[in-house]
């Protein structure tokens, strides 16, 4: 089985006259070893269900299947969802038998099987919600590996209190606990990118109690709008009609502190706190 270098990515693009674009967020990795790298750290074995988001010209497609897994491939842009399958029976034989391809947008797919991993190199200028939106729609998922912008890496990543611990470390740890997986140069991308990559491990955690997600998140975000208020001021349209500060007492959440200083077991407790004094 073979797998995509520059030169084959580069003939593959004349052929379908495509030029990469920002809107899509289109960077297609030309390395070999960085694809099988993606697919080790994810841990991908035969009989695994994979699930890639944007899987453009087939590079880690092609490493994924390489592995024996089945995949599940979700393109928007219908050129490269039709030349898939042809690119993966070209390159790898009777593996195409192992490939679905959904010509989709994967911010609005419904969830199709069960495939148990998530891999991808994500867009950049999407990724946190596509992540975000596979973890909350496709239940299966319960581990994965993603490549993202490195910034966008260091914030799924980072502890509370951090500088760039924000609206997407939150959110990201209600799902699942992520750590960094190591770093990607501009070098394996064609067109190279402006700035690194980061690969984002992550293994999904139960959610104890899945009806508070909602009011958690909108906690989330009412904390960071504001990020530089103490939740006394940045949660009181969120507390409304109660009062901010009745709220965080229950929880047991100092007044004074602010969203960044905040678990997502914190923010889990605020909207726990609020819907009980609604319901007194």
């Amino acid at each position: 089985m073979g797998l995509l270098g520059p030169a084959q990515i580069r003939e593959l693009a004349a052929e379908l006259d495509l030029r990469p674009t920002k809107r899509l967020g289109q960077n297609f990795v030309i390395d070999p070893n960085t694809v099988r790298r993606i697919v080790a750290v994810a841990g991908v074995v035969p009989g695994d269900w994979v699930l890639e988001v944007g899987p453009g010209l087939g590079s880690l497609t092609l490493a994924l299947l390489e592995t024996g897994a089945r995949v599940q491939a979700v393109e928007v842009d219908d050129r490269l969802a039709q030349r898939l399958p042809q690119t993966v029976a070209d390159f790898a034989g009777e593996a195409a038998e192992r490939l679905e391809v959904r010509a989709e947008d994967a911010m609005v797919m419904p969830a199709r099987g069960a495939p148990t991993k998530f891999v991808a190199n994500l867009p950049y200028n999407t990724g946190v919600p596509i992540l975000l939106h596979v973890l909350q729609t496709v239940e299966s998922v319960h581990s994965g590996v993603v490549m993202v912008q490195q910034e966008v890496a260091q914030r799924l990543t980072a502890a509370p209190g951090s500088r760039v611990y924000g609206v997407p470390t939150v959110k990201m740890a209600w799902w699942a606990s992520a750590r960094s997986a190591g770093k990607v140069g501009t070098e394996v991308f064609w067109p190279a990118p402006n700035v690194q990559s980061g690969l984002v491990a992550f293994e999904r955690r139960p959610v104890d109690q899945p009806g508070l997600r909602e009011p958690t998140f909108a906690a989330i975000d009412a904390a960071f709008a504001q990020r530089r208020k103490m939740l006394r001021s940045a949660l009181r349209d969120w507390a409304a009609p109660l009062a901010a500060l009745d709220v965080l007492h229950l929880a047991g959440i100092d007044p004074a502190s602010r969203g960044e200083s905040l678990t997502v077991a914190d923010f889990q407790a605020l909207a726990s706190a609020k819907s009980e004094m609604l319901r007194t």
